[in-house]
């Protein structure tokens, strides 16, 4: 048995490598999204547009401006002459927000009162426009914190400091690139295996590995090993990048993730067997495993909490085996995730490779009668 699963093994791998474009996409596009979407796919807003109508005539409206223009996070300052030009500037997605400045503005923020300012969002790009709505607010406040009337309430003031645990500094490469630890070997992992049975129907070869001594489980173990093998090649090379190119911290276990990382690409591997069983031909392959990849990303919890979805769309993520590997990915970078914790996000992994591989198998066994 391990004779000839040692040969089904050698053969998978020759397959997939002696391909010199096989081998170029192995390797060039995985480093390749790991650079660009490290420094690309950042949560943070930074060079914003922003357009300010300022109706006070006092010292502190002119403070404000200043002090909006010279933040880091606004790149041009456009000052309205009517609330029409605001209008304008947001119809036409020149600006994402416009402040408003109240003609009281000064004069209630030396009584130390509630100063009119308002704030024009563009709700077509939400969540940039929150981000954008909370620096301004930010502004304002240390504002009116710094004026005589602030300085004279601030001792009878609680003041909070925050204070991020585990990524002190808000590095979103820290959050992002063991974010893309997980995906991306969810990405190669997939197609990879899900190109495996599809390829050999196209070249004629899967009769022959039907009829060959080879047993069922041997064929699914064989098929399993190989693109697990290159999913852990990925895995070690994301982790130096991140370690040494990225400086993202390590602070957890390397055996606690390894030993996660195992069950993931073998669930992986199982859905890949699973989608190739159902293809007769390589393109319905890559189509079926995008047809299943783009969802699981949007429902893993990496850009939006599982939390925030709605109540009939959580269920659904549990079957989603990149949602339990980015809580162990983060945790043992970021946080030193415990044991116990690891196990409890392992073992949905564990059911969901038994069941697709289960599935595979019968399908395999279908299709042979």
């Amino acid at each position: 048995m391990w004779t000839r699963l040692y040969a089904l093994i050698v053969k998978e791998l020759l397959a997939v490598l002696r391909d010199p474009k096989g081998r170029a996409i192995l390797i060039g596009p995985p480093i390749v999204q790991l650079l660009v979407f490290s420094y690309a796919a950042t949560l943070e807003v930074r060079n914003v547009d922003v357009m300010i109508l300022n109706r006070d005539s006092g010292h502190w409206g002119q403070e404000l401006i200043q002090r909006i223009d010279g933040s880091p996070t606004f790149r041009n300052i456009e000052i309205a002459a009517s609330q029409a030009e605001v209008q304008v500037a947001i119809d036409n997605q020149a600006v994402i927000a416009a402040v408003e400045i109240g003609p009281d503005f000064s004069r209630n923020i030396e009584a130390g009162t509630p100063a009119d300012l308002q704030v024009v969002l563009d709700g077509r790009r939400s969540n940039a426009s929150q981000i954008v709505a909370g620096y301004l607010s930010q502004i304002g406040g240390a504002l009116a914190a710094e004026t005589p009337a602030g300085r004279r309430a601030g001792g009878g003031m609680v003041s909070s400091v925050p204070r991020n645990w585990f990524n002190p500094n808000l590095t979103y490469q820290w959050f992002m690139v063991p974010n893309l630890i997980a995906s991306i070997a969810l990405l190669i992992g997939l197609i990879v295996t899900a190109l495996s049975i599809a390829r050999e129907r196209e070249l004629g070869t899967f009769d022959q590995l039907m009829v060959s001594p080879l047993r069922m489980h041997e064929i699914l173990i064989g098929k399993l090993i190989p693109p697990m093998m290159i999913g852990l090649f990925h895995i070690t090379v994301y982790i130096l990048a991140a370690v040494f190119l990225f400086e993202v911290p390590l602070r957890g276990s390397l055996f606690l993730l390894y030993g996660s990382a195992i069950f993931y690409l073998g669930s992986v591997a199982g859905l890949g067997l699973f989608i190739s069983a159902l293809s007769m031909t390589q393109q319905q392959a890559i189509l079926g495993a995008f047809l299943f990849m783009v969802p699981a990303m949007l429902l893993s919890g990496f850009a939006t909490p599982i939390e925030n979805m709605p109540g009939w769309l959580q269920p659904i993520t549990l079957i989603n085996p990149l949602r339990y590997f980015l809580v162990i990915v983060k945790g043992v970078f970021l946080k030193d995730i415990p044991l116990s914790e690891v196990v409890n996000q392992t073992i949905p992994l564990a059911l969901i490779a038994a069941v697709t591989l289960t599935a595979a198998a019968w399908l395999f066994r279908r299709r042979l009668e």
